[in-house]
C-alpha cells in the first residue's frame, strides 16, 4: 500500500502512527505529496488534493485520516484502536475533536503563510484559536484514562499536541500540565510517536 502524505501533517502522523501500532507499517510505502503542485498525482488519488491518502493495492484510494485509521484496524483484525461497543463512540467522539483542533491550527499557519500581513484577518485568527483553546480544555477535563489500551482518540490527541508543539512551540503547556503529563506517559508507551516527530 502507498501512503502520500508529508512529515508536518498531523493527519499522516495519525496513519503512522496507527501502522506502526498495529504492526502494519512494513506494508506501508511512505511517499511525499505536495499539495500545492497541480501536477502531483495526489489530485487524481483525492478530488480533494489532501494528506493523507491510502493507495491500496488495487488501486483504490482511501482518504481522510478518520477512513484510513478504519481501514488499518479492520486489517489488524478489528476492534484494536477503534473499540466495539460503548467505548468505540467515545473514542471516535475524541478523535474528532483533536482532528477539529488540528483543522483549527492548521487555518492559522495558513492564514500566516498564505496572506500578507495587510490581509490577515485578525477575528479569523481568533476565532481558531479560541477552538484549539476549547479543545484543550476538553482534554484536560477528560483527564487520564487506563493506560493499558490505545485508540483513535489517543492517537488523535497525541498527534494534536505534537502539531501545537511544532508549530506553536508549545505554548499549550504552561496551562496544561495534566495533559502534558498524559503525552509523556502516551510517548513511552508508543514508540510510534517519538519515531514519526516532524523535524
Amino acid at each position: 500500500m502507498i501512503l502520500r502524505s508529508s512529515p508536518a501533517s498531523p493527519f499522516a502522523r495519525k496513519v503512522i502512527i496507527a501502522a506502526h501500532h498495529l504492526a502494519l507499517l512494513d506494508r506501508l510505502q511512505i511517499l511525499p505529496a505536495d499539495t500545492r503542485d497541480p501536477a502531483d498525482s495526489l489530485r487524481s488519488q483525492n478530488p480533494l488534493g489532501k494528506i493523507p491518502v491510502l493507495v491500496l493495492d488495487d488501486g483504490r484510494a482511501l482518504y481522510d485520516s478518520r477512513v484510513i485509521l478504519d481501514y488499518l484496524d479492520d486489517l489488524a483484525g478489528g476492534g484494536r484502536i477503534i473499540p466495539r461497543g460503548p467505548e468505540r463512540f467515545d473514542a471516535l467522539t475524541r478523535q474528532a475533536a483533536a482532528d477539529g483542533v488540528m483543522d483549527a491550527a492548521l487555518l492559522q499557519i495558513y492564514e500566516h503563510r498564505f496572506r500578507g500581513a495587510e490581509r490577515r484577518d485578525a477575528d479569523w485568527l481568533a476565532y481558531q484559536a479560541e477552538k484549539v483553546a476549547r479543545g484543550l480544555e476538553f482534554f484536560q477535563a477528560a483527564g487520564d484514562r487506563p493506560s493499558d489500551r490505545v485508540d483513535v482518540g489517543d492517537i488523535a490527541q497525541a498527534c494534536m499536541l505534537g502539531y501545537l508543539d511544532f508549530r506553536f512551540d508549545g505554548t499549550w503547556r504552561k496551562e496544561h500540565a495534566g495533559l502534558v503529563g498524559w503525552l509523556d506517559r502516551f510517548a513511552h508507551s508508543v514508540p510510534g510517536f517519538a519515531a514519526t516527530a516532524p523535524g
